[in-house]
């Protein structure tokens, strides 16, 4: 097995802007998220995607959310949907699928996780979604292709395993989720990994533990949804986001502890823009 260490010299970058471009050809992410209660982890995910460059960005959320989502953040279009038939008339107007951030297990968050999986664009599935995934995996069958973003607890329930053992053997854990569930996957955690169902695996060495708290993870999934958004291929995109994410974590660990999941988004530009200058 050869394991890719992502690099500056194999790292993906974005293509520059066309003096031209608007916004119409920079994606139209859908974030599906934030059950009653969670309203959080989708504003999360929906800042990250649009401070890291989707040209457009709906978040769909339960209707408690809606006030204080677009107080928070009023370029996102935020609508408040409880139902599979709620999303119907916006998941047509998809180019990227963000799944799962806080949207809960309920009767309800399966239906819509089952009507949204058969959108036929590339699928960004975490948290929640993938929790689902792991009860039924018969009822969720994707008609786009999928990013599965598991920490070591949801690898190991879509996998069968314990966590231990998901942390014992990290590699083989992500080749075999990717070809299981014939998606690229980011195994997150310490030497964060990704793996296609190919069987190409690379490693991310980055990171800091300052980042062990609430909202990481949300952050890197509406990432990996920016760069899809705006034309990087999953494996492509998943790799840059995961780069960004874990060196902004470094830069950010010199302030000492108490960093939150938020403050990641002024570093993380900074970076792109070094890397992939408009």
């Amino acid at each position: 097995m050869t394991t890719i260490e992502l690099n500056e010299e194999n790292l993906p970058r974005l293509a520059p802007r066309p003096c031209d471009c608007h916004k119409g050809q920079l994606g139209h992410a859908v974030i599906v998220a934030g059950g009653a209660g969670m309203g959080g982890a989708g504003l999360l995910a929906a800042q990250a995607c649009l401070r890291l460059g989707a040209g457009l960005v709906s978040l769909l959320t339960h209707p408690d959310h809606v006030a204080a989502s677009l107080a928070r953040q009023p370029e996102v279009m935020v609508h408040g949907v409880t139902t599979a038939a709620g999303l119907q008339p916006l998941l047509p107007q998809a180019t990227v699928l963000l799944l799962g951030p806080g949207l809960g297990q309920t009767g309800q968050a399966a239906d819509m996780l089952e009507a949204a999986a058969g959108s036929p664009v590339v699928q960004v599935w975490d948290a929640d979604a993938l929790n689902l995934l792991a009860l039924q995996p018969e009822r969720f069958i994707a008609a786009g292709p999928r990013i599965l973003t598991p920490h070591p607890g949801e690898a190991a329930r879509l996998l069968g395993w314990s966590a231990g053992e998901v942390q014992a053997q990290r590699e083989q854990a992500a080749l075999q989720l990717a070809r299981q569930y014939q998606s690229v996957v980011v195994l997150k955690g310490h030497g964060s990994l990704i793996a296609d169902p190919g069987g190409q695996l690379l490693v991310c060495r980055h990171g800091h533990p300052v980042m062990a708290g609430p909202g990481f993870g949300d952050v890197l999934g509406g990432v990996i949804t920016a760069f899809v958004a705006q034309g990087m291929s999953s494996v492509d995109a998943a790799c840059l986001a995961v780069w960004l994410h874990a060196r902004a974590g470094e830069r950010l660990a010199a302030q000492g502890r108490g960093v939150i999941a938020s403050d990641l988004l002024t570093p993380m530009r900074a970076l792109l823009e070094a890397w992939s200058p408009v």
